[in-house]
C-alpha cells in the first residue's frame, strides 16, 4: 500500500497541488466547496492535512517510533524498556534522528498509530516489541510498506528485518545450572504468555525439564509486575509440592518473589533459590543480590536501530541474532536444603 501524496489527493479532486495546500491549510484560494471536497478525498485515503508541507518539500521526517502496549506504570519500572530506550536514543542522536514513544491500548490502536504517523509524515520508520506468533501488526507494516524493524523473533517476522536473541538456549543453560546444585523441583514464573519470547522460554523449559527428569517442574502465568510476581510466588510457595528453585521472566517479579519468601519465613537460597531474567542494578541492591540471566541491553536496542536506519536508506537487511544472555550466580542460588 503507497503512502498518499498530496499529488494523490489534487489528482482526484481535478485540481492543482497548489490549490490542495490552501485547501488543507486553511488559506484563501479555493472556494468553501472545493476545500470541502479535498478535505473529504484526503480523510478518504488516509492523508493527512498536517502532512502538507513535508509532503510537498519531499523532505523525510528524521524521526522514527516505538508504541508499547504495556501500560504506562509497568513501562516506569521495568528496567529492560528503559535500557532498549537508551541504546536506541544512543545511536539515533549521533545520526541527528529523533526517537518518537507512545503508549497505546491494544494491537489495533498500535496499527491505527503507524498508519496516522505513516500518513502524516511523522516518522521513517518504527520498531516493533512484543512479537506474537501470528502477529496482526507485521501484515499492517508489509501492507502499508512503512520501513521497520522488529525487536524479537526469530521467525514470525514475514518481510521485516528483526533483531533477536536466543531465548531457549539461555533458559537451558539456567534449568541445568539448577540441576546441577541439586535442584529438582525448578518452577518458572513466566510473562505475558502470548507473546513470541514468553512461548519459547516456554517451550524450552518443558523441553530441558523433560530431558533431565524433572517431572514436578511448573510454568505460572503473570504480567511482568511486582503485583502479580508476588501472587504467583505466594501459589507456587503454599503447594504441597513446594519448588525449591524459581526463575522469574523479569527483575521487577524476582524481587517481589524474594520478599514473599521472606514473608513466608523462608530463606534465600538456603530454602529457595532464585534466577531472574535480565539482569539490572536492582538485582544486585537486594539482599541477597539475585543470579541474573544478563546481557547488555543498550547494545541491543543500538543494534536495532542501526537496523532500522539501514532499513530507511534502502539498504538489504535481515535478520540479526545478537548476544545470548548469560548466567551471573550471586547469592540468591545455592544447593537446596535437606528436608
Amino acid at each position: 500500500m503507497k503512502r498518499p501524496t498530496i499529488a494523490d489527493v489534487a489528482r482526484r479532486a481535478g485540481v492543482s497541488k497548489g490549490a490542495v495546500s490552501y485547501a488543507l491549510n486553511g488559506q484563501p484560494g479555493v472556494s468553501e466547496a472545493t476545500r470541502q471536497r479535498i478535505l473529504a478525498i484526503a480523510a478518504e485515503i488516509g492523508f493527512s492535512p498536517s502532512s502538507a508541507a513535508r509532503a510537498l518539500s519531499g523532505a523525510t521526517a528524521e524521526a522514527v517510533g516505538l508504541a508499547l502496549c504495556r501500560p504506562a506504570r509497568t513501562l516506569g519500572i521495568e528496567p529492560f524498556f528503559m535500557e532498549l530506550i537508551s541504546g536506541v536514543e544512543a545511536e539515533l542522536s549521533d545520526r541527528s534522528y529523533a526517537l518518537t514513544l507512545q503508549v497505546v491500548a491494544d494491537q489495533d490502536a498500535e496499527i491505527a498509530v503507524y498508519r496516522r504517523w505513516w500518513a502524516e509524515r511523522r516518522v521513517d520508520g518504527v520498531f516493533v516489541c512484543d512479537l506474537r506468533t501470528d502477529d496482526r501488526r507485521v501484515p499492517a507494516l508489509e501492507e502499508l510498506q512503512l520501513p521497520a524493524v522488529v525487536i524479537g523473533g526469530p521467525g514470525h517476522t514475514g518481510s521485516l528485518a528483526s533483531v533477536w536473541s536466543d531465548e531457549a538456549a539461555a533458559l537451558a543453560e539456567t534449568v541445568e545450572y539448577l540441576v546441577a546444585l541439586g535442584h529438582r523441583r525448578i518452577a518458572r514464573v513466566g510473562g505475558l504468555p502470548a507473546l513470541l519470547h514468553t512461548e519459547i522460554r516456554s517451550d524450552a523449559f518443558t523441553e530441558v525439564c523433560g530431558r533431565l527428569g524433572l517431572d514436578e517442574s511448573v510454568t505460572v502465568w503473570s504480567d511482568y509486575t511486582g503485583e502479580e510476581g508476588a501472587r504467583a510466588t505466594r501459589r507456587l510457595l503454599s503447594s504441597p509440592g513446594r519448588p525449591t528453585a524459581v526463575i522469574y521472566d523479569n527483575d521487577v517479579m524476582a524481587i517481589a518473589g524474594l520478599s514473599v519468601a521472606q514473608e513466608m519465613g523462608l530463606q534465600v537460597p538456603g530454602d529457595l533459590s532464585i534466577v531472574a531474567w535480565d539482569d539490572s542494578p536492582l538485582c544486585q541492591l537486594v539482599h541477597p543480590p539475585l543470579t541474573a540471566l544478563g546481557r547488555d541491553i543498550p547494545a541491543y536496542g543500538a543494534h536495532a536501530a542501526r537496523q532500522l536506519l539501514r532499513v530507511i536508506a534502502g539498504e538489504p537487511t535481515s535478520g540479526l541474532q545478537d548476544e545470548t544472555a548469560h548466567l551471573t550466580p550471586r547469592g540468591s542460588t545455592a544447593p537446596p536444603r535437606v528436608r
